[in-house]
């Protein structure tokens, strides 16, 4: 898996130091600039909370599946245009792994 998203972070690593905003998605959102990826992220996540509710309806995941896979996607190019990637973001989820959630959550609270 993490194969996959060193795949797609080299991807958008390209596109956003050589890619012509004329003829590429992930160009033109760093060209349009931090809050226009923002914006896609918000769009996306409201996407998928939509989905996970029609999900829960109808039993059907396909519609959930693309959209978190759209709002993954929009939040890894965010991670880029801030200088980050994925594997800052799998070694805090590696960090927490021995944590119950609760214990976890009332760490950040102080």
């Amino acid at each position: 898996m993490n194969d996959v998203l060193a795949a797609l972070e080299s991807v958008l690593q390209e596109r956003k130091a050589n890619g012509d905003p004329d003829n590429s998605y992930v160009a033109q959102l760093h060209h349009k600039g931090l809050n226009k990826i923002l914006e896609k992220v918000g769009e996306e996540a409201t996407e998928t909370i939509l989905a996970a509710k029609d999900a829960e309806r109808s039993g059907n995941v396909d519609f959930l599946i693309a959209e978190t896979a759209d709002l993954w996607f929009h939040s890894m190019v965010m991670l880029s245009h801030l200088g980050c990637n994925s594997d800052a973001v799998l070694s805090e989820l590696a960090r927490r792994f021995d944590l119950s959630g609760l214990e976890e959550k009332a760490s950040r609270d102080k």
